[in-house]
């Protein structure tokens, strides 16, 4: 249970890896976006 334990959140923070202990953080569309989807220039 550390940096060197493939499964948990640190070992993954240390490897670089994403997975269900450590998920990608999606972008959230900006709320100028969310206002006019079509008014983009």
């Amino acid at each position: 249970m550390g940096k060197g334990d493939k499964k948990s959140k640190r070992g993954k923070i240390h490897k670089g890896t994403f997975g269900v202990r450590r998920p990608r953080i999606k972008k959230r569309p900006r709320t100028e976006d969310q206002i006019n989807p079509n008014k983009r220039k």
